[in-house]
């Protein structure tokens, strides 16, 4: 089973994107905010990470720019935010971030991503 981490500082987003990919059978962890995220990647690596960009003590873009140098490198982060600006949607790539979304996700947007992130067939 894939293990993906959901990093958020607001709980009722936590609880939408768990109940997203729950519902499709991953195994789904939360962290509230980078430096949570990071210490939980130490004890247990994700296949998969979809991380906020505004948190406290660690944003997203710190997050992703520490997890790429020291801890998983190769696995996939979907950024999710509601920075529309296309400034933040390119700052989140060059943190390492493989795709953008804007909150809130669409359901079916967000599995279709993580199938093809993950390589796992529909």
């Amino acid at each position: 089973m894939k293990r993906i981490l959901i990093v958020d500082d607001a709980a009722t987003v936590r609880m939408y994107h768990r109940s997203i990919l729950a519902s499709a059978g991953y195994e789904v962890h939360e962290a509230m905010n980078g430096i949570e995220a990071l210490e939980k990647c130490l004890l247990t690596p994700c296949d998969l990470y979809v991380v906020d960009i505004n948190m406290p003590k660690l944003d997203g873009y710190a997050f992703i720019s520490q997890l790429r140098l020291e801890q998983v490198p190769q696995a996939p982060v979907i950024m999710v935010s509601t920075e529309s600006a296309s400034r933040d949607e390119l700052k989140a790539y060059r943190a390492g971030a493989n795709s953008y979304f804007y909150k809130p996700v669409n359901a079916v947007r967000l599995l279709i991503y993580v199938r093809l992130l993950l390589g796992v067939r529909a």
